[in-house]
């Protein structure tokens, strides 16, 4: 299989959809002549031209409003934000548009349209800039929330989630966009709300989604290179729905868990699972439950702080320690 970045594998993904389904229409700032503000959008404007690839103006209520009405009359819109913390401005039409209709209205009106772009700190660009949104969108019913970790799920959960009749919320990582991984030349699809063993392993079950996957990759080869111990690691792919049955399965297999993402603790992505961990797999358990998330504050914005304000391996592997 050769090997992409998973910015080709996004653009890939988007590429294949607005040519196999003519209501597939990307829009954003800058996605079309500018070749989209990281680069996801390269060449897209040129191939497919201005009906399907649509610059918008700064005015994210606006175009989010835009998109979400034209889903509801048969498009699939796949929109782009520059950041997900510029998402707030548009929650009206997320929250109480897109996550609602189909309830609403019966199931008579679907909203099947994408909103992707980066959800990450660790880029040094400020408190406002670095929001990590997921918990926020997975509390409402409605929508659909989902974080690749590599290049494959990158591509397989778009293709996956531009097919879907429901709004699905697309969070990428800015760090890994540059980032190589094997992605086969042929069509696939990844289902959403499917987990995914990383790394098969014995000892403790480390459960992360977004780049905290690959911190929780790294800090399992330190604990079996310099303590024995074999971490199981876990993607979660997709945050809501969430897969249930393969995260229990694994702490029932391992008897221990940390829980790692790089959200903020206070009602997290990691609140939620650890509440689901002790509820359904509490005998199973050999140690208490840890998390490890982002330091709640703000982003950071001096670049050596924001770094350890982060999950990092080696808080990961002490944290895995204090259990096993």
């Amino acid at each position: 299989m050769p090997l992409i970045t998973y910015r080709k594998a996004l653009n890939d993904a988007l590429a294949e959809e607005l040519l196999r389904d003519e209501n597939v229409v990307l829009l954003g700032e800058e996605v079309a002549e500018y070749n989209g503000a990281y680069k996801v959008t390269e060449g897209l404007w040129a191939r497919f031209g201005s009906k399907r690839v649509v610059d918008t103006p700064i005015s994210e209520a606006g175009f989010v409003g835009m998109a979400v009405g034209a889903s509801m009359l048969g498009l699939r819109p796949v929109v782009e934000l520059m950041f997900w913390s510029f998402s707030f401005v548009t929650f009206d039409q997320i929250i109480n548009n897109a996550g609602c209709v189909r309830y609403m209205s019966g199931g008579q009106i679907a909203c099947p349209i994408v909103i992707r772009g980066p959800a990450n700190g660790g880029t040094n660009v400020g408190a406002t800039h670095s929001h990590t949104p997921e918990n926020f969108l997975a509390n409402t019913p409605g929508l659909k929330v989902v974080c690749p970790a590599t290049a494959y799920d990158a591509k397989g959960l778009m293709k996956a989630a531009i097919r879907d009749n429901d709004p699905v919320m697309f969070m990428e990582n800015t760090l890994l966009y540059g980032e190589q991984w094997e992605v086969p030349e042929e069509e696939y699809l990844i289902p959403i709300g499917v987990a995914d063993v990383k790394r098969a392993g014995t000892d403790i079950s480390l459960i992360a989604h977004g780049r905290a996957v690959l911190t929780c990759l790294k800090a399992a080869e330190i604990l079996q290179a310099q303590h024995g111990i074999h971490a199981e690691v876990v993607d979660l792919r997709s945050i809501r729905p969430l897969d249930e049955e393969t995260l229990l399965a694994s702490v029932r297999k391992t008897h221990r868990a940390v829980l790692v993402e790089e959200n903020k603790p206070f009602c997290g992505v990691d609140a939620q699972i650890a509440s689901l961990i002790q509820e359904k797999a509490f005998d199973e358990l050999d140690a208490p439950i840890q998390r490890i998330s982002a330091l709640d504050a703000p982003a950071i914005y001096s670049p050596p702080l924001e770094k350890i304000q982060l999950p990092t391996p080696d808080r990961v592997v002490q944290k895995a320690l204090s259990i096993c």
